[in-house]
């Protein structure tokens, strides 16, 4: 009997020694204090950040101003774009479709959308839903962002012109991050549901979940108040610029919420789809867009910070070793807003970090939250990473580069009316040239707030002067293209940026 009732002490204190391994009591002023500093010092506008933990959002830290030149400041409710966090929104829909014996995630895209076509036509009647979701058909990153980014084409227009895009690399056997196959997911939703994205995702994710404030649609911002403005940045300061509107497309990024909302988001993933015993999806699905189905290299012969063994995406949702353990999230970059969330299933602990500037210091927040709560030794991520960044930064000499091969005194080879016209680009449609007073005019067929003035730079090439401040572009160029007895035959963009990619246009002229 003594033998036993030592057995169970022991027993015990084991339990509670793992409880409290499992449990580190973190100081939660001192982790507010360290985000406010974080903000300041990387000059990021605002931030709010949630923490999740057993099924409570038991952190929430609001830092900074809602916009430059004013006072407002931010707060648990302050809504913001979650851009691509948005993907495991449309994962999630497509997953209830399939426990509702709707579709399956290997069925053929072609099967939903008839007109679904990219680079191959074999390649185009074998992509799966499953292909569309974890980036692995053989387009390049954001090959094709240039398509939609701020344009009012449909959804189902944006799909047809997919076709035109480039192959990257074999299909199924490489890692291109494809926003253009997240519309054509969207639009696989319609077909099945005869409704949009938008309804599905509010009808099916946001109102059982109570996510009051969310939203898909920045025109409804002034209708519910309490919103973060997005910031551009120019000559390392921030800029106000405005609000996109990306419903139409949503499926690659439509959400616009916020700490308290994204916080039950968390909670229902991190329950493998419960909420309050009302189960939205299947434990089929949660296993299925939490595996790994795309592979992303990890070299195992060095040493990193989390000791992370593999990094996948699975669908809608990156997944790779945290410290030993599951980590399973996401980044989202809109115009002026970046934002993280990320979660730790096997700790039942979340963090969702939202911020509405381009220089954001997203990550630095999240494995800071998350070694608190973890309980292991961490290191200052906020001074680390913000270090890095900005030697990077110091190190992109895309721009200036170009400003000192500019050769002046200098002059077209035409008269400025000979390069009027319409040029065809057979991914976007028409772009325009015109006579604007003593320089040239171009302007969008599809997006009117892409509109420039250009400027002579030297010889046929002219700057493009943006009409409005955007986010991940600023310098750029064009280069007019003439044959041998000087007709415009076409043009080459050049905007250094890492996002949209003008160089894919490839515009012609046709009339």
């Amino acid at each position: 009997m003594k033998k036993l009732l030592s057995l169970i002490v022991v027993l015990c204190l084991i339990n509670t020694t793992l409880e409290a391994q499992k449990s580190p009591k973190v100081n939660l002023k001192k982790l507010d204090q360290y985000f406010a500093k974080m903000v300041k010092d990387w000059d990021v506008p605002s931030a709010t950040i949630g923490i999740v933990k057993d099924g409570e959002l038991v952190f929430s830290g609001s830092y900074g101003v809602k916009e430059i030149g004013k006072n407002d400041k931010p707060d648990v409710n302050t809504n913001y774009a979650i851009a691509s966090n948005s993907k495991a929104f449309t994962s999630a829909i497509l997953g209830m479709l399939v426990d509702e014996g709707k579709l399956k995630w290997d069925d053929k895209v072609k099967d939903y959308l008839p007109y679904f076509e990219v680079y191959d036509p074999w390649v185009s009647a074998n992509v799966t839903i499953r292909d569309l979701l974890s980036h692995r058909v053989g387009l390049g990153t954001f090959s094709g962002d240039v398509i939609w980014y701020k344009s009012d084409l449909s959804s189902e227009e944006i799909v047809k012109r997919v076709k035109y895009l480039p192959k990257a690399y074999d299909f199924r056997a490489g890692y291109g991050y494809s926003n253009v196959m997240y519309i054509t997911a969207g639009e696989v939703i319609r077909a099945v549901t005869g409704k949009s994205w938008a309804e599905n995702v509010k009808e099916r994710i946001f109102n059982p979940l109570g996510m009051d404030r969310t939203l898909t649609n920045p025109n409804k911002l002034e209708e519910i108040g309490n919103y973060a403005m997005p910031h551009g940045r120019e000559n390392d300061e921030n800029i106000l610029i405005d609000w996109v509107n990306w419903e139409e497309i949503g499926a690659l990024g439509g959400v616009i919420s916020n700490v308290n909302d994204i916080s039950k988001w968390m909670i229902l993933n991190l329950n493998h789809g419960v909420f309050k015993n009302d189960t939205l999806f299947s434990k089929t699905t949660r296993n299925m867009v939490w595996q790994p189905h795309n592979n992303r290299n990890v070299d195992l012969t060095k040493k990193n910070n989390f000791n992370t063994h593999f990094n996948a995406y699975a669908l809608g949702w990156g997944i790779s070793d945290y410290r030993g353990n599951l980590r399973v999230g996401h980044t989202g970059g809109y115009d002026g807003m970046i934002t993280a969330i990320t979660m730790i299933p096997d700790k039942n602990l979340g963090i969702v970090v939202l911020t509405n500037g381009m220089k954001s210091p997203i990550m630095a927040a999240t494995y800071y939250g998350l070694d608190q709560f973890l309980g292991v030794e961490s290191v200052d991520w906020s001074a680390k990473m913000l270090e890095n960044r900005n030697k990077g930064d110091q190190k992109d000499t895309r721009v200036s580069d170009r400003k000192l091969k500019r050769v002046i005194n200098t002059k077209p080879s035409i008269a400025l009316n000979d390069y009027v016209g319409s040029y065809k680009s057979d991914i976007y449609g028409n772009i325009i040239v015109s006579i604007s007073g003593e320089d040239l005019k171009l302007d969008f067929e599809h997006s009117p707030d892409l509109s420039a003035t250009l400027k002579h730079w030297h010889y046929d090439v002219f700057e493009i002067k943006w009409d409005k401040k955007h986010a991940w572009f600023n310098f750029g160029t064009v280069k007019f293209n003439l044959d041998n007895n000087l007709k415009v035959l076409g043009i080459d963009f050049d905007v250094p940026n890492d996002d949209i990619f003008f160089e894919e246009l490839k515009p012609y002229r046709v009339k």
